[in-house]
């Protein structure tokens, strides 16, 4: 485990049902604590810290490592997986020919996010699970 990357600080947009979705199962399943999730639309947030407006943190899923170092797009999701344990799974998406898909895949996704969302949002919102101190489980909606 690369001790520069955790913890995970990811920047997301929780306007969006499909982006509470991925945050909540991320959460779900981060048995050791390695990520931590900030909503860049809550009132009074401040992009300052993470030198991107936010604008820039809306249009591409951002994050920022351990070491200060901001990341963005795929890149986020290959760190979240891995800190769940899903490293071996994600690992090719780095390589040539697949991060080109994975790059523009994840472009097309960001561009079309907020479209996706108000049209699918009801689906993802059934299966985003319920989190708390006491733990995340699907609710039975």
């Amino acid at each position: 485990m690369d001790a520069t990357a955790y913890p995970l600080e990811i920047l997301y947009d929780g306007q969006c049902a499909i982006c509470r979705f991925d945050v909540a199962n991320l959460a779900r399943h981060d048995r050791h604590g390695r990520l931590v999730f900030v909503d860049v639309t809550t009132p009074g947030f401040d992009p300052s810290p993470y030198g991107r407006s936010r604008e820039q943190l809306l249009a591409r899923i951002s994050a920022r490592r351990a070491d200060g170092r901001v990341v963005d797009g795929p890149e986020v999701f290959r760190l979240a997986l891995t800190a769940n344990g899903l490293g071996l799974l994600v690992a090719p998406t780095r390589w040539p020919g697949l991060a080109w898909i994975t790059e523009h895949a994840y472009g097309w996704f960001a561009r079309n996010r907020s479209r996706l969302s108000r049209r699918f949002g009801g689906v993802f919102a059934r299966l985003t699970p319920d989190c708390d101190a006491d733990g995340c489980r699907v609710p039975h909606r």
